[in-house]
């Protein structure tokens, strides 16, 4: 758990503060719960009224919505899923849309268990977080969801034994019986999380059925992908969070080390590098001089782009004495008059490792277009107005091959096609 709240304070750029932690330890070990669930009880009883109304639901003729959702809610009451809550609330839609489609009874348990999570998910449409943990709880689910890690990732379910998580993923992908049969042996799930996957593996099995199946192919394969997303990713979220193993934990893993235990600067010199390719353009500096960060370029015949020699990038040597280690490293981009410091923010290093992957550079976030932007337009001042650099750049206008560039003399010179003016 330290951990992730450590990434997520690298990954984010937010500090953790008093009233931030105080606020999610409260939340992780008391939820947020709703008046049917028995608000003002202690967590125990809250449990155990969840447990009751899911029972009164199966025995009795005609359950009520909370009692349908009950299991569900028991089964994410852990901080596993308290802290990585997001679950789609546009699935329900497609539930309800499927269930019609192939005329299923309501009366039946598989598909009481199917109404409750159309339930479950249309609830999250509502604000079902409490407002002081609402935006940070969001933002940790968006950026170190274990749903979304690496299915090249290993996961330990045991002292001794760890798995695959491309492998549990295709147990699940095939049915939930077969991935409850894979992860059961290990003991690493609740008795109310195995219990809601026991209910989702009878809905499959229901699907899978000739029966049901012949009313509407296409609407049985859309429910058991989605009841098989849902079961792979409460077991993902049950079974990693207790790791550590979170959406790109090798990158924040990496990060962390340049951050915390780079003495020698290897590291961060290695990304300098990686840094400088990325803002260049091959063997020089380009920048519009006619639009500013951000803003997408004109049509060519109206562009005037400042050529320079590639800006080189190094890293920033911080003093240490007599202050904490700065939580942030920079780099500085520019020689001579020109040098620009920028903050290696986790946005940019993530940016810089996947394009080690082949991420084309047009698939970059914005923010981290942003900051290159920033930088090329912070450098294009000085470098104009630094003698050295500016001998060796060209400002190249339109789409006609016309250049400008400084003549021997102190004045500049318009060069076109190979002929000069």
């Amino acid at each position: 758990m330290l951990q992730i709240l450590r990434w997520y304070e690298l990954g984010s750029g937010k500090r953790w503060s008093f009233r931030d932690l105080f606020s999610l330890t409260s939340y992780l070990l008391a939820g947020n719960r709703t008046s049917t669930q028995g608000q003002h009880s202690d967590p125990c009883q809250w449990a155990a009224t969840l447990l009751q109304q899911a029972q009164d639901g199966e025995n009795t003729g005609k359950p009520k919505r909370h009692q349908l959702t009950a299991s569900f809610y028991l089964a994410t009451a852990a901080y596993q899923h308290a802290l990585f809550h997001f679950w789609s609330s546009d699935a329900a839609k497609d539930i309800r849309q499927g269930m019609r489609d192939l005329n299923l009874d309501k009366e039946t348990s598989e598909v009481r268990t199917l109404l409750g999570l159309q339930y479950f998910l249309q609830d999250r449409k509502t604000s079902y977080l409490p407002a002081t943990i609402a935006p940070l709880a969001d933002s940790m689910s968006t950026l170190l969801d274990p749903a979304m890690a690496s299915p090249n990732l290993e996961v330990a379910v045991s002292g001794k034994n760890k798995i695959l998580l491309g492998e549990l993923d295709t147990r699940f992908s095939r049915s939930i019986e077969g991935g409850i049969d894979f992860v059961r042996k290990y003991h690493v799930l609740g008795k109310a999380e195995l219990e809601l996957l026991l209910k989702l593996s009878n809905v499959d099995r229901l699907l899978s059925s000739p029966t049901t199946r012949r009313k509407h192919p296409a609407a049985a394969n859309r429910l058991q992908h989605i009841l098989r997303d849902f079961s792979c990713r409460l077991v993902r979220r049950s079974i990693c969070t207790r790791s550590a193993v979170v959406a790109d934990a090798e990158i924040l893993d990496a990060f962390q080390q340049i951050v915390e235990a780079d003495d020698n600067g290897q590291r961060l010199s290695e990304v300098a590098k990686q840094v400088k390719t990325l803002l260049n353009t091959g063997q020089n500096f380009e920048v519009s001089l006619t639009t500013t960060f951000g803003q997408p370029l004109p049509p060519r015949q109206r562009q005037a782009i400042l050529v320079a020699p590639s800006r080189p990038v190094k890293m920033r040597h911080l003093s240490e004495k007599g202050r904490p280690r700065s939580p942030l490293c920079f780099l500085d981009v520019g020689s001579g008059k020109s040098p620009q410091p920028i903050a290696l923010t986790y946005e940019l290093f993530k940016a810089v490792k996947e394009l080690e992957r082949h991420l084309s550079q047009a698939s970059l976030p914005r923010t981290v277009v942003a900051l290159l932007d920033t930088t090329r337009a912070r450098l294009s001042g000085p470098i104009v107005r630094d003698p050295e650099i500016l001998s060796d750049a060209t400002i190249r206008i339109g789409a006609d091959g016309t250049e400008i560039s400084s003549s021997w003399n102190g004045g500049f010179v318009s060069t076109k096609e190979g002929r000069t003016s």
